[in-house]
């Protein structure tokens, strides 16, 4: 118990919630253009559009197959060999918007096909564009089936924030590393005090998605 009293410290406990909020810094931001693009490239696969469909497909199929730790090695150390250097933060982000987009593009292309075909014909008889039938009619109703799937990427992105302690950014998981490296016996407690973070961000989460599937359900 003594052990916990002590990797409790004031200290200790500042420097975890330090790296728990670049952790959310990261995951929020890579949250918001992941959504973006991975909604793009979700649209582009699906409309079909020639070769460019297709090309976009092969990019989606690629960096779904590739582990994300091999992503984060290729922004943060291969970048630089043509010229763009990146920050630890920066890198994390990018690998992660890289990573995420091209898993929420398929969910959303999921997602439109979901949607019955019936009712892109029967918009479309009523006078509507395409455009409009898209925008007005199917992509709210997809909208409605991705959302349990998608909050659920999202929860893996939080959670895959501690792969980038391999390129050292200075998240939840990296900064309980350093306390426990100071003393081993901080290790239990730095792990107990993780699981409890990374509960409480993945579970609020989880009940802003409820909350969002009832306002769109009534």
């Amino acid at each position: 118990m003594q052990n916990f009293i002590d990797a409790y410290s004031w200290i200790n406990l500042r420097y975890l919630l330090e790296g728990l909020w670049i952790t959310i810094e990261v995951s929020v931001i890579s949250i918001f253009f992941s959504f973006i693009i991975g909604t793009l490239l979700g649209i582009a696969r699906y409309v079909k559009v020639k070769y460019f469909s297709a090309i976009v497909g092969f990019i989606i199929d690629l960096i779904r197959n590739l582990p994300l730790l091999l992503i984060l090695f290729f922004t943060y150390f291969a970048l630089p060999d043509i010229g763009i250097r990146l920050d630890v933060v920066t890198s994390s982000i990018v690998a992660m918007t890289i990573f995420e987009s091209a898993m929420l593009a398929e969910i959303v292309r999921s997602g439109i096909n979901a949607v019955s075909i019936g009712q892109m014909e029967a918009s479309r008889s009523n006078g509507m564009s395409y455009y409009q039938t898209m925008r007005y009619i199917i992509m709210p109703q997809a909208f409605k089936k991705m959302i349990p799937p998608i909050v659920s990427q999202f929860i893996s992105l939080v959670k895959d924030t501690s792969l980038a302690t391999i390129i050292l950014l200075p998240e939840l998981t990296y900064h309980s590393q350093i306390i426990y490296g100071q003393n081993i016996n901080y290790m239990i407690p730095m792990f107990v005090a993780l699981a409890v973070m990374y509960f409480i961000v993945n579970f609020a989460l989880s009940m802003a998605s409820r909350m969002l599937e009832k306002r769109l359900a009534s």
